[in-house]
């Protein structure tokens, strides 16, 4: 019999296994760990996963769409008015592309004019006058104005130098006919434009340098400066 006015505290009762004489199964955590990522590892679980590029245009877009996020809390109005001035840069990009055109060269070149094997000026024209039949308007250019070079040289107004530019070529016919010292740095600018700078030219520029072909051939150089010396002139007085 207990004790008069004790509690009667009951003990928790012990686990019991299945086996008392096995001992409990326990894995370590790392070894748990590492075997978990060998499992994971094989082959039979990424056969669906994206490749490389797939990769790395799912971390692009969404790079551009923090991006997007972050200028759009930063602008007043938000998306909205991030597009408003996304769309404002553009027309004022477009509108100086339209009004400047591809960025031209500087007019001076440093590549040689006649790039091949020497050629007459009449050879020249031929090729010109062939790649205007079809509309080939930058090759023609190119030709007319070494035919023009070519034509100098062959009437001795200017040297035959190789490795002269266009450039050269225009400012020292210049100087012999003056005439048309403008027109000729005008077709070297045209020449250096499609050869140098990646322009495409059109029929009126050709015509333009073919004019200048033609009328250089009717044209006459000036005549070398002479130095007039005034001899002194005596004043005799009238006899008396």
């Amino acid at each position: 019999m207990s004790p008069t006015g004790g509690v009667l505290t009951a003990l928790p009762a012990l686990p019991r296994t299945a086996d008392a004489t096995e001992p409990p199964v326990t894995l370590p955590r790392d070894p748990a760990r590492e075997a978990a990522q060998r499992e994971l590892s094989k082959g039979m679980y990424h056969e669906h996963d994206p490749g490389l590029l797939q990769r790395a245009l799912n971390a692009f877009w969404d790079w551009l769409g923090k991006l997007f996020d972050s200028a759009s809390s930063a602008t007043p109005g938000g998306t909205v008015g991030l597009a408003v001035v996304a769309v404002a840069v553009l027309a004022v990009l477009g509108a100086l592309w339209w009004r400047l055109g591809t960025p031209r060269r500087e007019p001076t070149s440093s590549t040689a004019l006649f790039d091949d094997r020497p050629r007459s000026a009449a050879e020249h024209r031929t090729a010109a006058e062939a790649h205007a039949a079809q509309g080939h308007w930058n090759q023609a250019v190119q030709e007319r104005m070494r035919a023009i070079v070519r034509s100098l040289e062959e009437r001795t107004l200017l040297d035959v130098r190789p490795g002269r530019t266009a450039d050269e070529a225009a400012a020292e016919a210049g100087r012999t006919l003056p005439a048309h010292a403008d027109r000729l740095r005008a077709a070297a600018r045209d020449f250096d434009d499609v050869t140098y700078g990646g322009r495409r030219t059109t029929d009126q520029a050709y015509h333009r340098i073919a004019e200048l072909d033609r009328d250089l051939e009717r044209a006459k150089p000036r005549p070398p400066s002479t130095s007039h010396s005034t001899a002194p002139h005596t004043h005799q007085g009238a006899a008396e």
